[in-house]
């Protein structure tokens, strides 16, 4: 379970392809990973499979390369990173699980005094899900969903803090991004259709 608040921005070292999947060597600064811990890479939770001098490794396997683009990762790029969050911490964003429902992609970038909007073409399920000042994961991080100007169109609004702090500032029209609907949202949709099932 994570927060959707990126604690570092990691960069990719090594992208490896094997049959089952790939491996992915991430450089972070985080100095006390253990083997088995979840590290969420752009929202996509991981595990740890070895710590390396300056970050770590990770198995990536074929579910999670259909629903994200991690394969596309290359060297130096940069992905947003958070460990699990530990009982007892704050929830200053959202409760996150790290599955990526979808991938999006930045259709327009519109730039306010205080922050940055950015309209996201998003799966209709995942429009389905999104309602306004309602929680949206963003390559990991948490926001709140500022409108929907058009059908399956989410508008998010991004401060100046999250664009200096994670990847969002580099994002550009016609990039994709990984998405997580709120998981209230996923509950009460699967509720509602069991109701109507029966």
């Amino acid at each position: 379970m994570f927060t959707g608040l990126v604690t570092a921005v990691g960069t990719i070292r090594q992208n490896s392809a094997r049959p089952d999947g790939l491996e992915l060597t991430v450089d972070c600064p985080y100095p006390d990973l253990q083997p088995g811990e979840s590290i969420a890479v752009d929202g996509a939770c991981l595990t740890v499979q070895a710590a390396v001098p300056g970050g770590f490794t990770a198995h990536v396997v074929r579910t999670s390369l259909e629903r994200t683009r991690i394969q596309e990762y290359v060297p130096g790029y940069r992905v947003n990173l958070e460990r699990a969050l530990r009982v007892g911490d704050r929830l200053g964003g959202h409760l996150v699980q790290g599955h990526v429902d979808g991938l999006g992609s930045v259709r327009r970038i519109e730039e306010r005094s205080q922050a940055r909007l950015l309209d996201l073409q998003v799966p209709p399920e995942l429009a389905r899900l999104s309602v306004p000042v309602g929680s949206i994961t963003v390559d990991g991080v948490s926001l709140t969903v500022n409108a929907k100007p058009e059908l399956n169109v989410v508008q998010i609004s991004v401060v100046p803090f999250t664009l200096q702090h994670t990847t969002l500032g580099e994002r550009r029209v016609g990039d994709r991004v990984h998405l997580e609907a709120d998981i209230l949202g996923k509950y009460v949709r699967a509720f509602m259709e069991e109701q109507r099932e029966r």
